[in-house]
């Protein structure tokens, strides 16, 4: 009996959508533009995106050159964006901002097309083309519109967005220290630090810059690890003046030791 009902249930809610369907599909077909985009306003009202998204794409050739279109330009990817096809409507909104600068929608317009890109946006892990892209639009808006009342939450995910650059760069720089490419590591942990100086991981990034140079020189040839325990304990060195508490501090103490211990016997059999 249970089956029966549910069976019921999936019918009628599949009859209503192919009713709903066809009758857009009429609508369409009638030719009348007042009708397709009055109802396109309500079902936009209601929050029927696709429904409202189809009758606005079909309104609005009937529209072209008027007062109107600049609405329907608007409501079809407001459409778009609430339904979470962010690439169609950042494409949109890019062509609505360019077209209708001085539209009443231009401010809101432009706050979706920042978020379009935030909301593609990657975690850490992956590539970052996307999180820039949406920094540029996000401080793009901030500076245009310093009044909106929207810059606090741009703020905040201006700082998220940030912290995935911070991110990717740190874990970029972690796997050529992790598969023991130390050299490489040196070179992508000291751009990190470079690119992005106020890391979260900055402390982390910086004892691991003294800890690959240190494996680097060790695992060198002897006429280059003078060099390279030279380095070494350069990046110690500002390692402890920035973090004099670090939890580090002991275990590179170790390393730097052992690092001058080297030099100085090196040094005085250069000198016998």
């Amino acid at each position: 009996m249970k089956q029966t009902f549910s069976y019921a249930v999936c019918g009628a809610a599949l009859a209503a959508l192919l009713a709903g369907c066809s009758g857009i599909n009429a609508l369409i077909k009638s030719g009348q533009p007042e009708l397709i985009y009055s109802k396109a306003l309500e079902y936009y009202k209601i929050g029927k995106w696709q429904r409202a998204s189809t009758l606005f794409e079909s309104a609005q050739p009937y529209y072209t050159g008027t007062s109107r279109e600049d609405s329907i330009s608007f409501y079809n990817a407001y459409c778009k964006f609430k339904n979470r096809d962010f690439d169609t409507a950042s494409t949109l909104l890019d062509d609505f901002r360019r077209k209708f600068g001085r539209s009443a929608f231009i401010e809101d317009a432009e706050g979706m097309y920042a978020l379009c890109f935030y909301y593609l946006s990657p975690g850490p892990t992956r590539d970052q083309t996307m999180t820039g892209q949406a920094i540029m639009a996000i401080n793009e808006f901030m500076s245009r519109y310093p009044e909106s009342d929207r810059i606090e939450d741009f703020r905040k995910i201006n700082e998220e967005l940030t912290g995935r650059l911070h991110e990717k760069a740190y874990i970029n720089a972690y796997t050529y220290y992790k598969i023991g490419r130390y050299k490489s590591a040196i070179v992508a942990l000291k751009n990190a630090l470079k690119q992005y100086p106020e890391s979260g991981h900055r402390e982390e990034i910086m004892y691991l810059i003294v800890d690959a140079s240190y494996r680097f020189a060790s695992n060198s040839v002897h006429d280059k690890q003078t060099d390279r325990y030279l380095d070494m304990l350069d990046s110690y060195l500002s390692f402890r003046e920035e973090f004099p508490e670090s939890k580090y501090n002991k275990e590179l103490e170790r390393m730097a030791q052992h690092a001058r211990d080297y030099l100085d016997r090196n040094n005085k059999d250069n000198n016998e």
